[in-house]
């Protein structure tokens, strides 16, 4: 697979959403985007601030444009504030370096075919929701694994 299909964009959300309601997070919204950072599909569940469409594309643009994932943008980040201010002008804003922006790849030391970003409950939330829906649908992501395994108290 070189490129994202509307079919597996849909399974990242499905799986992603069901990961959501299963651990009684927040209502989620779920972008993913292209390589090129084209919106491909976006679901917003029942109850899901009217924000969160902006915030989840936000994620998935920021590790695209930058090439990690959001955490590590958060991380890397936080002590140059004026560096993330140029950051969201340069993009019109669509800038946002938080948890929840999770690259995906078809295969191990392959080029990024796209991003998911999720907002609705904590970032962590957020990230583990979407890690979950890349891998349901076959692929890989970065980061790998959630920073935190909080869902294994849950289960």
């Amino acid at each position: 697979m070189t490129a994202l299909t509307l079919a597996t964009a849909n399974i990242i959300i499905e799986t992603a959403l069901a990961a959501g309601t299963g651990h009684g997070m927040m209502p989620l919204t779920v972008a993913v985007l292209d390589a090129g950072g084209h919106l491909i599909a976006l679901q917003r569940q029942d109850g899901s601030g009217i924000l969160r469409v902006d915030i989840a594309k936000g994620k998935a643009w920021a590790s695209l444009g930058m090439g990690v994932p959001s955490r590590r943008l958060r991380d890397r980040l936080q002590d140059r504030p004026f560096f993330i201010s140029g950051l969201v002008g340069a993009s019109d804003g669509k800038f946002i370096c938080v948890p929840g922006g999770v690259l995906i790849h078809a295969e191990a030391g392959g080029p990024v075919i796209g991003a998911v970003g999720i907002s609705g409950d904590t970032s962590d939330k957020d990230e583990f929701a979407a890690i979950a829906g890349v891998k349901a649908a076959g692929l890989l992501c970065n980061p790998p694994e959630p920073i935190e395994n909080w869902a294994s108290s849950k289960l």
